[in-house]
């Protein structure tokens, strides 16, 4: 018998190290975007700094890879880059799921919560019952998020509604009260509220129908950021997902109502591409340090069937986000955060007019584009699977992924296939790009950061080379690159290491 149990579970660990050795070697599973083990996840949920740990909680299903048995799934860091998976922190539980929200640290010991002078890291999250009711509900733990207890006394806001969801809490010093933001997802309509306990909750104001009205609206999240070129002084944010895209407003907010100083009949979306969604920014930050928003990757439709293994869903690059006045229109300023910069390999390319050798498919590839006025310039990736293009006349980036992913035959994903953004030229005429793709992501920063574009892609061969050219006239998606005069340009690529 003790023979027999020896060999039997000598053969589980043989299965268990065989099925695991393929692990984040997926083919089109990122190295340096968060991604879980396995299984789907979504929305990022509760970002919070505590402890010297940048916590990150996310959608999550235990029990697949596709949407459903909603709970929060939970991972840690250090640098925002390195990320250790933690078991799940709050589970779908009596039919009631848990959607979307956001965590603080109870420092006042508001709730009550506090034991032994351990701060209480508390969790305002979305109870979701199936097409009967939604309602905001809260959770403590005593133990850096480890662990956490519901609160008997849920829901702590009922309105009595099914589409009303996604809590962003923070704390308002003037007010010395918490304040969250909440939507109305089929009205269009992003509620405030107000509380001294995370208990009772008193409605403060409501903004919208605004911006962009197509989709419902969803996670929203209100918060503070510095103004690029002026020292102390700051700007509020109103940013929110309208399904399946983004938008911003960037205005004041005196601790009851949000006022928008941008342009009403305008849609600002802080990415331009198909693929980011649910973005929020970390609570608790340290003073003086700048917003760090995290979104999604994805697009709700074709989320479910992107061609994963047993995971599906990915995180962006946590990025620093500021704003800039422009032509009296305010602009959200992103940039990935600095600590990306400790997984970059060597530099490998620094001059070429010629097609430049990739040698990974997860890279940082930097570049500039001088505006002169005239003709597209472009950067060929593959062959012609996935195309960036500047167009000097109209002031306008492209993304374009329609020439590949051929493996992947889902039409919503190829009819949105072609993405473009007006963008506001420097003076100097000189445009500067940096893009950082990983596997299947793509993350385009153009300027300062004053533009950005998300895109999947998922090549059918992995990415050899990429081809800088310029012509006089935009070229089609099935152009060769050998018809384009090549371009004598500057290029910095750098092969990024996983985050494992």
């Amino acid at each position: 018998m003790q023979r027999g149990l020896l060999l039997f579970l000598i053969f589980i660990l043989v299965q268990q190290t065989g099925s695991s050795q393929g692990l984040f070697k997926e083919k089109y599973r990122p190295q340096f975007h968060f991604t879980p083990a396995k299984n789907w996840i979504n929305d990022p949920n509760g970002l919070i700094y505590y402890g010297g740990e940048y916590h990150m909680f996310f959608q999550y299903n235990p029990q697949g890879n596709v949407w459903g048995h909603m709970s929060w799934g939970h991972a840690v860091s250090k640098d925002l880059i390195h990320w250790q998976e933690l078991p799940v922190a709050l589970n779908e539980e009596n039919d009631i799921a848990i959607f979307s929200g956001s965590a603080v640290a109870d420092a006042f010991n508001t709730t009550g919560f506090k034991k032994q002078g351990t701060v209480p890291l508390v969790a305002i999250y979305t109870g979701n019952i199936e097409n009967k009711n939604q309602s905001q509900h809260i959770a403590y733990s005593l133990d850096s998020g480890r662990t956490f207890t519901k609160f008997e006394g849920n829901p702590v806001i009922d309105l009595d509604r099914k589409d009303f969801r996604d809590p962003k809490v923070f704390w308002y010093e003037p007010s010395k009260r918490w304040v969250m933001a909440t939507v109305l997802a089929d009205e269009k309509k992003i509620q405030l509220y107000g509380s001294k306990s995370l208990k009772a909750w008193n409605l403060l104001s409501e903004f919208g129908p605004a911006g962009d009205t197509t989709g419902i609206w969803e996670c929203p999240d209100l918060f503070r950021v510095p103004v690029v070129g002026s020292a102390g002084k700051y700007k509020w944010v109103l940013m929110h997902s309208p399904s399946p895209y983004m938008q911003y407003f960037v205005g004041e907010f005196d601790g009851i109502k949000f006022t928008n100083e941008n342009k009403k009949d305008k849609i600002y979306r802080p990415d331009y591409g198909p693929d980011y969604y649910a973005a929020i920014v970390y609570n608790n930050m340290p003073v003086g340090d700048a917003p760090i928003g995290i979104g999604w990757v994805n697009n709700w439709n074709y989320a479910n069937q992107i061609p994963a293994g047993d995971w599906r869903g990915a995180m962006s690059i946590p990025r620093t986000i500021a704003v800039k006045r422009v032509e009296n229109e305010w602009f959200l300023v992103q940039q990935p955060v600095e600590q990306l910069n400790s997984i970059r390999g060597p530099v490998q390319k620094q001059v070429s007019s010629q097609p430049i050798s990739l040698g990974s498919q997860s890279f940082d590839l930097e570049w500039s584009w001088k505006d002169d006025g005239v003709g597209v310039s472009e950067a060929v990736f593959g062959n012609f699977e996935f195309v960036i293009r500047f167009n000097k006349e109209k002031r306008e980036v492209e993304i374009n992924r329609s020439g590949g992913s051929k493996n992947f035959q889902n039409k919503a994903f190829h009819d949105l296939g072609i993405f473009k953004a007006k963008f506001p030229v420097p003076s100097n005429g000189l445009l500067k790009f940096r893009l950082l793709f990983d596997q299947s992501i793509a993350e385009l920063f153009v300027g300062e950061g004053e533009l950005v574009m998300t895109a999947q892609v998922f090549p059918d061969m992995p990415l050899q080379q990429v081809q800088f050219g310029y012509s006089t006239t935009n070229p089609t998606p099935s152009a060769s690159p050998s018809r384009l005069p090549n371009e004598a340009i500057e290029v910095t690529l750098r092969a990024m290491a996983g985050y494992r």
